[in-house]
């Protein structure tokens, strides 16, 4: 029996609101296969607990946490409570860069039932793959003098290393799918970094002859999301260009809500971990109203990191039949609980296994 204990983090918000719901679609996955066992062991961590302790997480949490085999989080955030950017560095950011998540994937894909505010979705189904430990997002920098001399620095730092292996990933996922991997750069805007970005693609690319390329500058791209998502497969991006192209993955599919991601460690040495991309949401929290799918997409995502593939997509199927049977919440159109949702994906599970016997 495979057995695979995960560090549960529901967090802030509708964090813990999707996850308890989402561990019971684990768990019904685990019952169906027999050979599938998980164990879980929920933290406190959040905005609250900083409230609380002074600390998003305690000093001994990176300890306690690399011995799981994954990390499934729920939402990180209440700036009413605490500056964002304590509570996403002292946590969030904190466990990614601690644990090498190097890679960041989120897909976007329609779905049936669901309404896309494009006229015509055409079926699309794309996969982000972010360079998420470096780029946009380091720590380079600072700030100097007051008043009107005041001045901040921020430095975007790309190694050949990190583009590389962000390159590397996108082109081995598109030989699973589509094989086609679309760059995303600004070479004609950003002097320096976007150059070397390309010079790197194009260098890894010949390694993967039989996989086509593509490089579009982002503002373009972030267009072509919206006019003709459909023609693409695997896009790998920096940090703040796969951030930004993501969520608008997430808003053409429909809603944000829906939105999965997965943190990943490549060299195996820590867990990975997946989260939604929704965020906290505060303004609807305690209604019972939060869409559970991006949470329980999360969890397929974490199925195929741990083999479960053909698991991982009976999952998605399900979950595509509820939204096609009109089981939406309130911001996919529909007037479905959290819990009704995710009670549905469950059932459905149940009822596809017992048709398969």
């Amino acid at each position: 029996m495979k057995h695979f204990d995960i560090a549960v983090i529901p967090g802030d918000g509708i964090g813990k609101e999707v996850v308890p719901p989402s561990l019971n679609v684990l768990n019904t996955i685990a019952e169906l296969h027999g050979g599938l066992k998980f164990s879980f062991t929920e933290f406190p961590w959040s905005c609250e607990y900083y409230l609380e302790h002074g600390e998003m997480m305690p000093e001994s949490g990176l300890e306690t946490l690399k011995n799981f085999n994954a990390i499934f989080l729920g939402a990180v955030g209440n700036p009413e409570m605490v500056p964002d950017h304590i509570s996403l560095w002292g946590l969030l950011i904190k466990i990614r860069r601690a644990f090498e998540q190097t890679i960041n994937i989120r897909p976007a894909k329609y779905f049936k039932g669901l309404r896309s505010p494009l006229v015509n979705p055409k079926d699309f189904d794309l996969l982000v793959v972010r360079e998420n430990s470096e780029g946009e997002y380091s720590e380079v920098g600072g700030r100097i003098h007051s008043g009107q001399d005041e001045t901040a620095i921020q430095n975007a730092v790309f190694t050949r290393k990190g583009t590389e292996r962000a390159m590397r990933y996108a082109f081995d996922l598109a030989k699973q799918r589509k094989n086609h991997v679309t760059s995303a750069t600004k070479s004609n805007g950003i002097v320096h970094s976007m150059p070397f970005w390309d010079e790197v693609f194009r260098d890894v690319q010949k390694d993967y002859s039989d996989i086509g390329t593509a490089s579009y500058h982002i503002d373009a791209l972030a267009a072509a999301f919206v006019t003709k998502p459909e023609i693409f497969d695997v896009i790998v991006a920096s940090n703040l260009f796969g951030d930004i192209l993501t969520d608008i993955g997430g808003a053409i599919m429909g809603s944000i809500g829906i939105a999965p991601a997965a943190n990943l460690n490549v060299n195996g040495k820590y867990p990975s971990m997946f989260e939604p991309v929704h965020g906290s949401a505060p303004d609807i929290v305690g209604k019972n109203i939060a869409n559970p799918i991006g949470q329980i997409w999360t969890a397929k995502m974490m199925l195929d990191h741990f083999g479960e593939a053909e698991l991982g997509q009976r999952l998605i199927d399900v979950i595509e039949e509820v939204t096609e049977d009109q089981y939406k919440t309130p911001d996919i159109g529909g007037k479905s609980t959290t819990n009704v949702v995710a009670d549905e994906i469950c059932s459905r599970l149940l009822k596809s296994e017992a048709l398969s016997k």
